[in-house]
């Protein structure tokens, strides 16, 4: 089981408040990755309690969402608004905090950034299930979509495998240009997709909000799939051919109920198996799609790399 030290001075004194770009410092994505596969087990044998987020309507077509977490060592409530009119008012459509308690006696000790760790353990399971299925370094890996989730999985990529390639998908040309030239840096490869999908990409990750399928191209055991957009019943990015695929989610209850893509095609739920199973027991053969749509379980290991990096910061 993991179990994060809590140190003293954050147990005895006053919770702290941590900024988006404080929290990001909290949390790299290889220690990320590490709590997340170590997390992900523990969640699929009982030892972290994660329930169906709630939903309350908030102004216009806003929402606010609740989810809660608690494991033997730590419990998050991570509350974030969704406010598209916001998009007007040029602020974030998304904001919110995730609490961080000490689960012995309840006290809460950190506040961070909600949509930082959000957008962080998002692109740290699709890291996990390269590490999971693909279980090589990709040389090659293309992210359809230009949207916030795209800018998290370029980072986690580009930290976790600097000599990796990436290819980027967007609605038009100059969208994509202009993702690439914004997330370009050192020597890493970034660049439009061509018309057809090279045969040499070994990873596919969709992070769009779309309504129709941006990815159906034929399984092979040489490419890993991954949906991460498509968190609503009526959104489908994966078509019919690519689900015919080993499929795989990180949350299958939560997957019933958000993913589009598998709901429109009218999967057969017994076909798709939770990703813990795959870590606790191996990845079943052939081709493998993973849908991800997220829990709070996630978020608490995202809180527990935040908490080791406080108890041991770096040099």
């Amino acid at each position: 089981m993991l179990t994060v030290p809590l140190p003293r001075g954050i147990l005895d004194g006053p919770a702290r408040f941590f900024t988006r770009e404080e929290t990001a410092a909290l949390i790299p994505f290889d220690e990320l990755v590490r709590s997340l596969g170590k997390t992900v087990r523990e969640n699929g044998e009982g030892l972290v309690h994660s329930p169906e987020r709630i939903g309350v309507p908030l102004h216009g077509d806003g929402i606010s969402l609740s989810m809660p977490a608690s494991a033997p060592d730590i419990s998050i409530h991570k509350l974030v608004n969704v406010q598209p009119a916001n998009l007007q008012r040029g602020m974030p459509t998304i904001q919110g905090v995730v609490t961080v308690c000490d689960a012995q006696t309840g006290k809460p000790i950190l506040f961070l950034d909600g949509p930082e760790v959000t957008g962080r353990r998002t692109a740290g399971i699709s890291l996990l299930a390269v590490q999971t299925f693909l279980q090589r370094t990709p040389g090659q890996t293309l992210i359809i979509g230009t949207g916030t989730q795209a800018s998290y999985h370029v980072a986690g990529f580009q930290a976790l495998y600097p000599g990796c390639e990436i290819l980027v998908r967007g609605r038009s040309r100059e969208e994509e240009l202009d993702f690439c030239n914004a997330h370009r840096q050192g020597e890493a490869r970034i660049a439009p997709c061509p018309a057809a999908i090279p045969a040499s990409v070994e990873v596919v990750v969709t992070v769009t909000t779309s309504k129709e399928v941006v990815y159906d191209e034929a399984p092979s055991r040489e490419r890993l799939v991954i949906g991460v957009g498509a968190f609503k019943p009526d959104m489908a990015e994966l078509g019919p051919a690519i689900l015919q695929s080993v499929l795989y989610a990180d949350d299958v209850d939560g997957a019933r109920h958000e993913a589009g893509d598998l709901i429109r095609a009218n999967i057969d739920w017994c076909r798709v198996r939770p990703l813990a199973d795959a870590l606790i027991n191996g990845a079943e053969s052939g081709p493998v799609v993973l849908k991800s749509v997220g829990t709070a379980a996630w978020d608490l290991a995202a809180a527990r790399v935040a908490i080791g990096s406080l108890a041991y910061p770096a040099g």
